[in-house]
């Protein structure tokens, strides 16, 4: 199979001459002559049997098919850079993909920041998100599926590191029944409606979440599923606040005034599968996620 006809020095050269305005200014910016500039880009037309620039009075302007030129030039020196990025992150020991475990009751738009404040020291390196329920967590964490974990409990033989402490309430839709008794509710009213549930993602499904008295029972496994049935008003749900924040400021779902258990608490813990035989990648991101949580997620 035969090489590119085009040198990267040649790309370059032309989006130089493209995004400095001219030759002159290209030459200026890549520390090289003029002329040498001149001639990269008269080769790559030459190869390729086109033309890159028309003069236009006394300014050459990019021709249709330079304008493509351009644009898959500049793709293509992007890529090129990305490739010598991941190459140094790789001699330096950083792993080229991160997996993640984490319990769906942690804050999503948390999360996505430190997602991305970690993308922009090192956007070589792929994230692989794990959204999980109770047991799903420890089975990822205990099969040695994930590099870091945030979990309700902590699996046996990992260290003890509390990272934030969720806090969780009783709601349903303002139309549905158990608001209408206009009176504090107890554990009996309760037992009389449908309650929502979000499937342990354990394979073997052995953990609850939360009290399940209720005889009727819908079982779903998407947080987005159990929240949009409870503004129906299709039935209750335990939910961690910081998920349900928009419903309940915009009125969509309103806390049940139960007499005791309204709300709970639930301490949650950062997993650095290998501990100190972690990579660097996966302790700069632990690193942010800390530090994430204790700049915007401030104890309840």
């Amino acid at each position: 199979m035969s090489g590119p006809k085009i040198s990267l020095e040649q790309w370059r050269a032309l989006v130089a001459v493209v995004e400095a305005g001219g030759y002159a200014q290209a030459a200026e910016t890549l520390h090289k002559t003029q002329s040498t500039v001149t001639y990269a880009v008269q080769k790559l037309e030459s190869l390729l049997g086109v033309e890159v620039f028309q003069l236009q009075g006394r300014k050459a302007q990019l021709t249709p098919t330079g304008q493509v030129l351009y644009r898959r030039g500049r793709a293509l020196l992007d890529e090129a850079a990305r490739v010598e990025r991941a190459a140094a992150s790789l001699a330096q020991g950083w792993e080229p993909e991160l997996r993640l475990a984490v319990e769906v009751v942690f804050p999503t738009w948390l999360l996505l920041q430190c997602f991305d404040r970690f993308a922009q020291e090192r956007p070589e390196t792929r994230i692989e998100l794990y959204e999980t329920v109770l047991g799903g967590t420890d089975e990822a964490v205990l099969d040695g599926r994930v590099d870091l974990a945030i979990a309700s409990r902590m699996p046996p033989g990992f260290l003890l590191d509390p990272l934030v402490t969720i806090r969780f309430v009783c709601a349903a839709a303002p139309h549905h029944p158990l608001h209408r008794l206009g009176r504090p509710l107890s554990f009996d009213d309760l037992r009389q409606h449908r309650q929502l549930v979000i499937r342990d993602s354990g394979s073997q499904r052995k953990r609850d979440g939360a009290w399940l008295g209720a005889e009727q029972r819908w079982t779903v496994s998407a947080k987005a599923t159990s929240i949009r049935a409870a503004t129906l008003g299709l039935g209750f749900a335990w939910y961690a606040e910081n998920i349900i924040r928009e419903e309940l400021d915009s009125g969509a779902l309103k806390p049940l005034p139960l007499i005791e258990g309204a709300e709970r608490q639930v301490e949650l813990y950062l997993i650095v599968t290998h501990g100190d035989a972690a990579g660097p990648g996966a302790q700069r991101l632990a690193q942010l996620i800390r530090d994430g949580v204790a700049e915007l997620c401030p104890p309840p």
